[in-house]
């Protein structure tokens, strides 16, 4: 039996109220029912109420006995002590709306890739109304531009109205650092980046994988957490000396699924318990501090003060680190800049010399705000020589702006496309 089940016999019992009018008027007065019309109109409400309950009856059993969260809400992840085996490569998710059916989208798109993102912005913004109730594509293109212009205030205001729409949890605001300008140039540089992917447990087993990075002269190191479901006093020790020693080397990083690590973390730690480890604590403190969550960082400084006993350490912004969605894909990957506009010939020429002795190229591109329409051409172009090589090449974490365009380009024929989720 469904969960709203009484409820249908009600309006059941109603709608044949309705159809027998006879038994709820006084003698002699006037049926309001008299006519078909009159009728089938109120065995067209009956039918409405009825399929709105089953809708909301699927919702809430599924939301019951679904363990799965909605794209980047980051709800309801396993216990971290449990182990749990990393999830499988996933595919191209399907786009929310089609460019040839979204004009509004498509010139969005358009307009944001040849630096104009005020008007890109004011399109989106009036298709929320139209498009926007069905489709989430807009939404989450106006989340990229708030994000790649750091415009965290207005990012949050349209983050509530996505919620309420959608009955989902808001998207958190993840900003790129440095938040470049979207009709100008600069950020860090292309470069090769030295991954590594850690597995379900975070302990010492992981020497072997920290000293690499280290070891590499890679100016790049991407740190994918997004698999970790628990961790020991030594793991966590040796990862704290492994960041601590790659910031103060100046080498950029690139942290994925951080906030994975920290609900790690979170369970190990107790106030008052002077007898336990500090490195859990200390590497909860170095996380906050790497993804410039100055207020949680204070309020966890001041908790293992009062633990240990000792002056906490003090929050100081790093300059070089990001944060990115998880991935599945390991394996060394080249960062694309922040924008890339005009002349891109010696970052054609980089991709190439990657590209060089593998048969997967992966382009990361998490850091990358805008690309404008000339080079997008040329960036695809390029690309499809190394495809008709042999080669797969796919572009990973691109912003919904950008993953538009390429789809425009006509780039999916034979690139993999992997726009992050929101």
């Amino acid at each position: 039996m469904g969960l709203f089940s009484f409820l249908k016999r009600k309006n059941d019992d109603a709608g044949a109220g309705l159809l027998m009018p006879e038994t709820r008027l006084r003698a002699g007065e006037p049926s309001r029912l008299d006519t078909e019309a009159e009728r089938e109109r109120q065995r067209e409400i009956a039918r409405a109420t009825a399929a709105k309950i089953d809708e909301i009856e699927l919702e809430m059993t599924s939301s019951i006995f679904n363990d799965e969260p909605d794209w980047g809400s980051g709800a309801r992840r396993p216990a971290a002590a449990i182990p749990v085996a990393p999830p499988e490569p996933e595919e191209v998710p399907e786009p929310a709306a089609l460019p040839a059916t979204a004009p509004a989208v498509e010139e969005s798109a358009i307009l944001y890739a040849n630096g104009q993102a005020v008007l890109a912005e004011q399109l989106l913004r009036d298709s929320l109304a139209s498009l926007g109730r069905h489709e989430r594509l807009p939404w989450w293109m106006l989340f990229d531009l708030y994000q790649a212009t750091g415009r965290e205030q207005d990012f949050e205001s349209v983050a509530i109205d996505y919620a309420s729409h959608f009955e989902t949890s808001p998207p958190a605001w993840q900003p790129l650092l440095p938040a470049p300008d979207a009709g100008g140039s600069g950020g860090p540089a292309p470069a090769v980046a030295a991954a590594e992917a850690f597995c379900a447990v975070l302990d010492a087993s992981v020497a072997p994988r920290l000293a690499r990075l280290l070891a590499s002269k890679a100016p790049l190191v991407r740190l994918d957490f997004g698999a970790l479901r628990s961790a020991d006093e030594e793991g966590c020790a040796r990862l704290l000396a492994a960041l601590q020693s790659l910031r103060a080397g100046g080498r950029e990083l690139v942290l994925a699924g951080a906030d994975t690590l920290l609900t790690v973390l979170r369970p190990m730690l107790a106030i008052g318990a002077r007898e336990a480890s500090q490195a859990p604590w200390l590497l909860l403190l170095e996380l906050l501090l790497l993804t410039h969550r100055e207020k949680d960082f204070e309020e966890a400084a001041m908790d293992y003060c009062v633990t240990f006993e000792v002056s906490p350490p003090s929050f100081e912004a790093p300059q070089h680190v990001s944060t990115a969605a998880p991935a599945a894909a390991g394996g060394d990957r080249y960062m694309l800049p922040a924008v890339l506009a005009g002349e891109a010939l010696p970052l054609f020429e980089a991709i190439d010399a990657y590209a060089a002795g593998r048969d997967t190229l992966v382009l990361d591109c998490s850091r990358l705000a805008r690309m404008d329409y000339a080079c997008a051409s040329a960036l695809q172009a390029r690309l499809r020589v190394h495809l008709e090589a042999g080669k797969r090449v796919e572009l990973r974490e691109l912003n919904h702006l950008v993953a538009t365009l390429l789809r425009l380009l006509g780039a999916e024929a034979g690139l993999k496309l992997y726009p992050h989720r929101y």
